[in-house]
């Protein structure tokens, strides 16, 4: 490579091969951690995972109980569109509950959302037992991948694993999902930092034996059949009522 005659190039380059193997380390990280601690190194089986609770939703009345759903994270469970306007009913949890009305119509379901627009999974942790325990989930989805790129990815992992290890304690079904997009975010860069911290979130879901609405995947999924990323998007860094519509498709694979 002639760096003297293209420093720019040559600059490029080496930024690109470094974000690679970064990315590619990151797995190399969590598989000898794993091994190590003799974790499972298996996400959880979306046919099985939910099964207890999936039955409960089908038990009738008088003897059936409220199930609880809770959606934990930033701005996008929390409903915000074109901020500061919050769609509540075109947002996945919402539209999450909706769709479990349907599939469970003899079932009391609460899908209840505590989560805060701004926050990252520091912030979520610290809240997490006296705002999110504290109402019993049966099932708990946990969303920060957006905002935890201001924290960087061993802060927001420590934060994280604090309260899956606590949900799981509880005995509550837990379901990571991965970011939706951000317009400012290449979704093919292995070196961009939304899709480090999506991949250390299948990582967290593989060591933890959790559950894993992969939202980044779906939109991925758009992309490459020819679909206009912008058409799922109210703003550069939130999805639309259409862009919601997959991430709760990917939330509802987990109910049989």
């Amino acid at each position: 490579m002639k760096c003297w005659q293209d420093m720019e190039t040559c600059f490029l380059a080496v930024k690109g091969l470094a974000g690679a193997l970064l990315f590619g380390a990151l797995g190399c990280l969590a598989a000898s951690g794993q091994a190590a601690s003799g974790k499972d190194t298996q996400i959880a089986d979306p046919k099985v995972y939910l099964k207890e609770v999936s039955e409960t939703c089908q038990v009738l009345w008088p003897e059936n109980r409220t199930v609880n759903v809770v959606c934990h994270g930033h701005s996008v469970p929390a409903g915000y569109f074109q901020t500061p306007v919050v769609r509540t009913f075109e947002a996945y949890p919402y539209l999450m509950h909706q769709a479990l009305a349907e599939k469970f119509p003899h079932a009391v379901i609460n899908v209840i959302v505590t989560a805060i627009g701004g926050e990252n999974a520091e912030g979520g942790a610290k809240r997490f037992e006296a705002k999110v325990l504290s109402l019993r989930p049966d099932v708990l989805t946990i969303d920060y991948a957006l905002n935890d790129r201001t924290i960087g990815l061993e802060r927001a992992r420590k934060a994280w694993v604090s309260m899956i290890k606590k949900a799981q304690a509880a005995k509550v079904k837990v379901i990571l999902l991965t970011p939706t997009p951000d317009m400012a975010s290449k979704l093919d860069a292995p070196e961009d930092p939304l899709n480090q911290h999506a991949e250390q979130i299948r990582q967290l879901a593989r060591e933890y034996g959790t559950g894993l609405a992969d939202s980044q995947a779906g939109f991925r999924e758009f992309v490459k059949g020819g679909g206009d990323l912008a058409t799922l998007m109210a703003q550069g860094n939130h999805p639309n009522g259409k862009g919601h519509e997959i991430v709760c498709g990917k939330l509802m694979e987990w109910w049989p």
